[in-house]
């Protein structure tokens, strides 16, 4: 099995949710950013997603944008970003998911990104603008090339349409609480348990949930219908708050954080 399917299966056999963390590449720099997954492995993250910053992307709010625009400020490229990851496998060893967006990854040459990234570390690509069922070839190669390919579900993707994706995905199924951009959210909306029950009816592949979760209580509820908690601008508006403190201060709040989600389901 791959190290994401083994992180599952044995957080299941633990009856405990994953926490997966995002980290913008690049924000507020490289080395921090690359500190801050090592942190957060320390704090009791499962997997940690990786964002490679793009100047348009399709999903992300404000707080996320931000930071993807700071980091490509400083002439970021995707061999950076290789290579960084690379050099952190000494020391981190959870699963590393890239999110990055159909327009690099193409740009790049789909085999070539797909080899690259397993080559670096990387052990799956969630690529937001893929759209089944063009998306068969896709992750064909990304399959060959050693990664899992997770992909998008969201509250208005149609039951046809949620059959093929829990088809063409591995590694596990990413479902976003709610239709539109990344950003925090009081209440996480009340069709979400069913709409989760309902996805893990047509596939055993995990599905983890995302978009609005910035709360302890947030991931005790979705302990109960998920198989994990994906947390984003949180974890990026945390880090904005301590900038001017230094690097080491960024690092530290964000392994703060992370526990302190936590606190209500270990």
């Amino acid at each position: 099995m791959s190290r994401i399917a083994d992180t599952f299966t044995s957080l299941r056999e633990k009856k405990r949710i994953a926490m997966m963390p995002f980290v913008a590449a690049g924000f507020p720099d490289l080395a921090t950013s690359m500190n801050v997954i090592a942190e957060l492995q320390n704090a009791g993250a499962n997997l940690i997603e990786v964002g490679f910053p793009f100047s348009d992307p399709i999903a992300d709010g404000p707080v996320i944008q931000e930071a993807f625009t700071q980091a490509l400020s400083k002439g970021l490229k995707v061999k950076d970003i290789f290579d960084s990851i690379r050099a952190l496998r000494d020391r981190v060893t959870l699963p590393l998911v890239a999110m990055v967006s159909c327009s690099i990854v193409f740009r790049y040459d789909v085999k070539k990104f797909a080899t690259d990234a397993e080559a670096a570390g990387f052990d799956g690509l969630i690529i937001p603008d893929l759209p089944p069922p063009e998306a068969g070839k896709t992750c064909a190669l990304i399959k060959a090339a050693g990664l899992d390919t997770v992909m998008l579900v969201s509250p208005t993707t149609t039951p046809e349409r949620r059959r093929l994706i829990a088809q063409l995905s591995s590694g596990f199924i990413y479902y976003l609480s709610v239709s539109g951009i990344t950003g925090e959210r009081d209440k996480l909306p009340e069709d979400m348990e069913q709409n989760v029950r309902e996805l893990k009816s047509l596939t055993k592949t995990p599905v983890c949930v995302g978009f609005g979760i910035h709360k302890p209580e947030h991931v005790k509820q979705l302990s109960a219908i998920s198989d994990g908690a994906i947390v984003g601008s949180a974890f990026v508006r945390r880090m904005q708050q301590h900038l001017a403190e230094g690097p080491d201060a960024v690092v530290r709040a964000s392994g703060a954080y992370c526990r302190e989600l936590l606190s209500q389901v270990r």
